[in-house]
């Protein structure tokens, strides 16, 4: 019969926040939507962005150019859609901790944008996605924490939603965008064309919530937690005599 022991450990309310449960079907639904969505900026950098061939080429084109070569017009802009969004883990991160900065009641000075009459707007962010599968999870292990604290921010808005798609999309993504890799997009609640995909988001998937938050920032003394684990032992194993 296998003995037991008794392990003592120190248990802790302030643990890592689950990721939403999202449903298949809905996932794929949300990634379709979203490269249909983000498929002109790629188009756009397809056409009118020449990727670059590095600091060598761009030297000898300079010297290659002479006094009476005419100038190619400039491309179109770019589809207002890219001022809406932000792209990457750390870019995503950024801005979710900035916002996490301030979460009292008057809103953050951060995440602005400049209008044409010189005025700071506030960019709120609705949803952010990401590519889970192309990843390990200790690198978006942080986003369900600053998700739900960063909501907080802007309490008259509708609280961030977070969008894990466990299937590999990263590819249809990067084709979408036309960047190499992409694994983390955070869309802004006004960003246009975006209204179908965020009700969408809103309605399948719950907020993160921090249970213990709210105990934490009470600054009441929280008694030791601690947990009594019964474990089996193993066999001791033989040592070889030589």
């Amino acid at each position: 019969m296998d003995k037991k022991k008794i392990v003592h450990q120190l248990d802790t309310p302030y643990s890592t926040a689950k990721w939403p449960e999202i449903a298949l079907d809905d996932q794929d639904t949300v990634l379709e939507l979203l490269c249909t969505l983000l498929s002109p900026i790629g188009e756009h950098r397809a056409q009118h962005v020449q990727r670059s061939k590095g600091k060598r080429d761009t030297k000898r084109k300079r010297t290659e150019k002479s006094p009476g070569t005419i100038k190619a017009p400039s491309p179109p802009p770019a589809p207002e859609l890219l001022s809406h969004i932000d792209v990457g883990l750390v870019a995503v991160t950024r801005r979710l901790q900035n916002l996490s900065k301030d979460t009292r009641a008057d809103p953050p000075k951060i995440q602005l944008l400049a209008t044409g009459e010189d005025k700071a707007v506030q960019r709120p962010c609705a949803a952010v996605f990401v590519a889970r599968a192309s990843q390990p999870s200790i690198l978006n292990s942080h986003l369900p924490q600053l998700i739900a604290v960063a909501s907080q921010a802007l309490p008259d808005e509708e609280p961030i939603r977070l969008f894990g798609i466990s299937k590999s999309c990263e590819a249809r993504l990067s084709d979408a965008l036309g960047i190499p890799r992409v694994s983390c997009i955070a869309m802004d609640a006004d960003a246009p064309g975006a209204k179908t995909i965020l009700s969408f988001v809103r309605e399948r998937v719950p907020p993160v919530t921090l249970e213990w938050l709210a105990v934490a920032r009470s600054g009441e003394y929280q008694t030791t937690n601690i947990k009594h684990v019964a474990t089996t032992i193993g066999a001791r194993k033989q040592v070889a005599k030589t």
